[in-house]
């Protein structure tokens, strides 16, 4: 079995995704929240490259990035408070559509490299964002705060709290008043186990040492017909 041909890198994917890291703990404005989707799109765009997703998924993903697109666009003009909720679900909707065509892809490659790694760590990175901006949008909709006394976070705290439910350390600074974003964190709870057990058990099925495969093959090349004698009465 070949690996699929290179579409890019991984490696500039995680450069993306930092940079999205980066505007989303500096998004205090509306003009910072729209520049964050408009990196976000392309992000994901360059995923989807990347991973050599399906034109059914591209087509549906074309759909998310023009509402996204929109909503960033109507949150610069508009004056209307729950309209950042919205846009905050869109960058949700956008990070929790990339991690899919990633893990197809990886799932056909026959040895683990450095691609297979960085494209692993990619998206364990894009479904703990998807989820921290999930949080964000919740505490922008729903009129209650969203982590009781310690009231709504801001996005760098809801990204906080994402990775440490994804992860399940359990700090306990910040904890969700009331659903349904108690039901959110248990989700991502158990999304973020799940993952790194199949993603742990994807590397250890395919990883082989070097001298491991060459004497795999070495032992292909002395079987079946290749064998000394084999064939002769």
């Amino acid at each position: 079995m070949r690996n699929p041909p290179a579409r890019g890198g991984y490696g500039a994917v995680l450069v993306m995704i930092l940079v999205t890291y980066v505007l989303a703990l500096l998004a205090g404005n509306r003009w910072m929240v729209a520049l964050l989707l408009f990196v976000q799109s392309f992000t994901v765009w360059h995923v989807l490259r990347v991973a050599g997703a399906r034109a059914g998924f591209r087509r549906a993903a074309a759909l998310v990035f023009l509402l996204a697109l929109v909503t960033a666009v109507l949150n610069v003009f508009a004056e209307q408070s729950p309209l950042i909720g919205w846009t905050f679900s869109a960058a949700s909707a956008l990070y929790l559509l990339a991690p899919y065509p990633i893990v197809r892809h990886l799932g056909r490659r026959d040895r683990v490299d450095q691609q297979t790694v960085m494209g692993a760590l990619a998206a364990y990175l894009l479904i703990g964002m998807s989820f921290g901006f999930a949080y964000e949008c919740l505490a922008a909709l729903q009129p209650g705060p969203l982590f009781g006394a310690q009231g709504d976070p801001d996005l760098s705290q809801a990204l906080f709290f994402s990775f440490v439910t994804m992860t399940t350390t359990g700090y306990g600074d910040l904890v969700p008043a009331g659903n349904p974003a108690q039901s959110i964190a248990v989700l991502e709870a158990l999304i973020g186990q799940l993952f790194l057990v199949t993603a742990v058990a994807k590397v250890v099925e395919n990883w082989r040492p070097r001298n491991w495969r060459e004497a795999d093959a070495g032992k292909r090349s002395f079987t079946g017909d290749d064998v000394p004698g084999a064939g002769a009465q």
